[in-house]
Protein backbone atom coordinates (compact mmCIF):
# COMPACT_ATOMS: atom_id res chain seq x y z
CA UNK A 1 0.00 0.00 0.00
CA UNK A 2 1.15 3.63 -0.95
CA UNK A 3 2.51 5.87 1.62
CA UNK A 4 -0.96 8.40 2.30
CA UNK A 5 1.28 11.25 0.95
CA UNK A 6 1.86 9.50 -2.67
CA UNK A 7 -1.72 8.63 -2.51
CA UNK A 8 -2.71 12.33 -2.52
CA UNK A 9 0.59 13.84 -4.12
CA UNK A 10 -1.36 11.60 -7.17
CA UNK A 11 -4.71 12.28 -7.08
CA UNK A 12 -3.68 15.51 -7.17
CA UNK A 13 -1.57 15.40 -10.34
CA UNK A 14 -4.62 13.63 -11.85
CA UNK A 15 -6.84 16.75 -10.87
CA UNK A 16 -4.61 18.58 -12.70
CA UNK A 17 -4.08 16.80 -15.44
CA UNK A 18 -7.88 16.12 -15.79
CA UNK A 19 -8.86 19.77 -15.48
CA UNK A 20 -6.40 20.55 -18.34
CA UNK A 21 -7.82 18.47 -20.39
CA UNK A 22 -11.17 18.31 -19.74
CA UNK A 23 -13.56 21.14 -19.78
CA UNK A 24 -14.10 22.26 -16.10
CA UNK A 25 -16.78 25.26 -17.64
CA UNK A 26 -19.76 22.74 -17.40
CA UNK A 27 -18.76 22.10 -13.29
CA UNK A 28 -20.63 25.34 -11.36
CA UNK A 29 -17.66 26.35 -8.96
CA UNK A 30 -19.89 25.31 -6.14
CA UNK A 31 -18.95 21.75 -6.91
CA UNK A 32 -15.76 22.09 -7.74
CA UNK A 33 -15.27 23.54 -4.28
CA UNK A 34 -17.54 20.39 -2.91
CA UNK A 35 -15.44 17.77 -4.64
CA UNK A 36 -12.48 19.38 -3.51
CA UNK A 37 -13.96 19.47 0.18
CA UNK A 38 -14.93 15.48 0.00
CA UNK A 39 -11.28 14.92 -1.08
CA UNK A 40 -9.86 16.56 1.69
CA UNK A 41 -12.49 14.79 4.19
CA UNK A 42 -11.58 11.70 2.52
CA UNK A 43 -8.00 11.63 3.85
CA UNK A 44 -8.72 13.63 7.01
CA UNK A 45 -10.70 10.54 7.92
CA UNK A 46 -8.40 8.04 6.96
CA UNK A 47 -6.05 10.03 9.52
CA UNK A 48 -8.59 9.45 11.88
CA UNK A 49 -8.79 5.84 11.42
CA UNK A 50 -11.84 5.17 9.52
CA UNK A 51 -11.53 2.91 6.27
CA UNK A 52 -13.47 3.48 3.38
CA UNK A 53 -15.58 0.82 1.63
CA UNK A 54 -17.42 3.55 -0.79
CA UNK A 55 -17.34 6.83 -2.18
CA UNK A 56 -20.29 8.73 -3.55
CA UNK A 57 -22.99 5.80 -3.26
CA UNK A 58 -26.57 5.89 -5.24
CA UNK A 59 -28.99 3.39 -4.91
CA UNK A 60 -30.57 2.24 -7.75
CA UNK A 61 -33.88 2.46 -5.46
CA UNK A 62 -33.71 5.74 -3.57
CA UNK A 63 -32.99 9.52 -4.68
CA UNK A 64 -29.57 10.96 -3.60
CA UNK A 65 -26.45 10.13 -2.52
CA UNK A 66 -23.84 9.26 0.42
CA UNK A 67 -20.59 10.82 0.47
CA UNK A 68 -18.71 8.37 1.84
CA UNK A 69 -18.80 5.30 3.73
CA UNK A 70 -16.29 4.08 5.77
CA UNK A 71 -15.91 2.10 8.73
CA UNK A 72 -14.22 3.22 12.00
CA UNK A 73 -13.69 0.22 14.08
CA UNK A 74 -16.38 -2.00 14.19
CA UNK A 75 -19.11 0.23 13.33
CA UNK A 76 -20.53 1.26 9.80
CA UNK A 77 -20.07 4.80 8.89
CA UNK A 78 -22.25 6.78 6.39
CA UNK A 79 -20.43 10.04 6.23
CA UNK A 80 -22.28 13.64 4.32
CA UNK A 81 -19.43 15.42 3.69
CA UNK A 82 -20.20 19.59 3.65
CA UNK A 83 -18.14 22.42 2.11
CA UNK A 84 -17.81 25.64 2.89
CA UNK A 85 -15.54 29.22 1.77
CA UNK A 86 -16.52 30.77 5.06
CA UNK A 87 -18.39 30.13 8.72
CA UNK A 88 -19.93 33.66 8.85
CA UNK A 89 -23.53 33.16 7.40
CA UNK A 90 -24.34 29.81 8.22
CA UNK A 91 -22.48 26.39 9.55
CA UNK A 92 -22.26 23.65 6.88
CA UNK A 93 -23.69 21.02 8.55
CA UNK A 94 -27.09 23.30 9.00
CA UNK A 95 -27.58 22.68 5.20
CA UNK A 96 -28.27 18.91 6.07
CA UNK A 97 -32.09 18.94 6.19
CA UNK A 98 -35.18 16.90 6.54
CA UNK A 99 -34.65 16.07 2.63
CA UNK A 100 -31.10 15.22 2.76
CA UNK A 101 -31.97 13.27 5.98
CA UNK A 102 -34.54 11.68 3.96
CA UNK A 103 -32.27 10.72 0.86
CA UNK A 104 -29.28 9.88 3.11
CA UNK A 105 -31.59 6.77 5.20
CA UNK A 106 -33.06 5.49 1.96
CA UNK A 107 -29.76 5.03 0.54
CA UNK A 108 -28.12 3.56 3.48
CA UNK A 109 -31.02 1.07 4.11
CA UNK A 110 -30.65 -0.22 0.29
CA UNK A 111 -27.03 -0.43 1.33
CA UNK A 112 -27.31 -1.76 4.96
CA UNK A 113 -29.23 -4.98 2.80
CA UNK A 114 -25.75 -6.27 1.65
CA UNK A 115 -24.78 -6.35 5.53
CA UNK A 116 -25.35 -8.92 8.78
CA UNK A 117 -28.84 -7.61 10.60
CA UNK A 118 -26.70 -7.15 13.70
CA UNK A 119 -23.82 -4.56 11.84
CA UNK A 120 -23.64 -1.44 14.31
CA UNK A 121 -23.80 1.61 11.90
CA UNK A 122 -24.20 5.75 12.54
CA UNK A 123 -24.54 8.65 10.64
CA UNK A 124 -21.64 11.55 11.19
CA UNK A 125 -21.38 14.89 9.18
CA UNK A 126 -18.49 16.11 8.50
CA UNK A 127 -17.94 20.05 7.56
CA UNK A 128 -14.59 21.26 5.80
CA UNK A 129 -14.43 24.77 5.55
CA UNK A 130 -11.95 26.57 3.33
CA UNK A 131 -11.50 30.00 4.96
CA UNK A 132 -8.43 30.89 3.51
CA UNK A 133 -7.31 30.02 0.01
CA UNK A 134 -3.12 28.73 0.62
CA UNK A 135 -4.52 27.56 3.76
CA UNK A 136 -5.63 23.71 4.38
CA UNK A 137 -8.96 23.12 5.30
CA UNK A 138 -10.57 23.39 8.68
CA UNK A 139 -13.24 20.00 9.78
CA UNK A 140 -15.36 19.63 11.95
CA UNK A 141 -16.82 16.44 12.88
CA UNK A 142 -20.53 15.43 14.16
CA UNK A 143 -20.25 11.47 14.87
CA UNK A 144 -23.92 9.57 15.42
CA UNK A 145 -25.67 12.87 14.19
CA UNK A 146 -29.24 10.65 13.40
CA UNK A 147 -30.78 7.86 15.61
CA UNK A 148 -31.21 4.99 13.37
CA UNK A 149 -34.46 4.38 12.70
Amino acid sequence: MLPRWAVQKTLRTLDLISAKFLSAKNIPAHQRTGQRGEEAAYFYLRSLGYTFVARNFRSPLHRGEIDLIGWQANVLCFIEVKTRTTHDVKPAEVAVDQHKIREMTGAARQYLRHMPPSCPWRFDILSVYYENRNEAPRFELFRDVLSPS
